[in-house]
């Protein structure tokens, strides 16, 4: 298999696939107007570390075990979504504390760590990340090649596109985080990327595959 042959459509898929709403985007979009686009980018770190992984499981063979296995499948899909309604919770209760008023910043080094692992867990328990990887790599694998290290390779370079992508999208968004960072207009965020990942988890949670 060509690589220069198959990279187009790769790229294609990627940027189509990156630029779809999901967890992802809500994630970022809420750290980003808060934050700020600096404290954004442990998220989208996090979530791309995350993503990495999931490839290499595909490569190795793990993602299949869990796109066949259905206990497996179950236990990411409860985890994903508690995870998804645990962080839409968590905006909801920011949102009408102390009236939607600026909550004390937590340290610069703690709030990266914290970026990052949200990031990481969002990413790591979604049941669909691991399907999608089982589905779509091979497609762009020779099964007579080293499965991995290609897997390895092209995952790098989704992460490379996709973290692009992401901090373009959060620094456009972090441009205008005065604004967001504004009371009311911070309550009414929280509230909105509080509903956002709370329905995402129960849609998580109501799919079976």
């Amino acid at each position: 298999m060509d690589l220069l042959a198959i990279l187009p459509a790769f790229l294609l898929a990627v940027l189509l696939i990156s630029a779809s709403p999901g967890p992802a985007m809500a994630l970022i979009l809420r750290r980003a107007a808060l934050r700020g686009t600096r404290a954004a980018v442990p998220t989208v770190l996090g979530l791309e570390a995350g993503l990495y992984l999931w490839a290499l499981a595909a490569g190795a063979g793990l993602a299949a075990l869990v796109a066949a296995s259905e206990t497996a499948y179950t236990v990411l899909r409860v985890v994903g979504a508690a995870v998804l309604l645990w962080l839409g919770l968590r905006a909801w209760w920011a949102a009408w504390r102390d009236g939607g008023r600026a909550a004390p910043e937590p340290s610069r080094r703690h709030s990266a760590r914290g970026a990052f692992v949200e990031g990481l867990v969002v990413q790591l328990a979604n049941p669909k990340a691991a399907v999608f990887m089982f589905a779509f790599y091979p497609q762009f694998v020779p099964r007579d090649g080293p499965v991995l290290a290609w897997t390895a390779g092209l995952a790098a370079l989704q992460v490379v596109v996709e973290t692009g992508l992401y901090l373009g999208f959060a620094a456009a968004v972090g441009r205008a985080s005065g604004w967001f960072r504004r009371p009311r207009v911070r309550r009414r965020l929280e509230a909105v990327s509080g509903t956002v990942l709370v329905g995402l988890g129960l849609r998580v949670a109501a799919t079976t595959r």
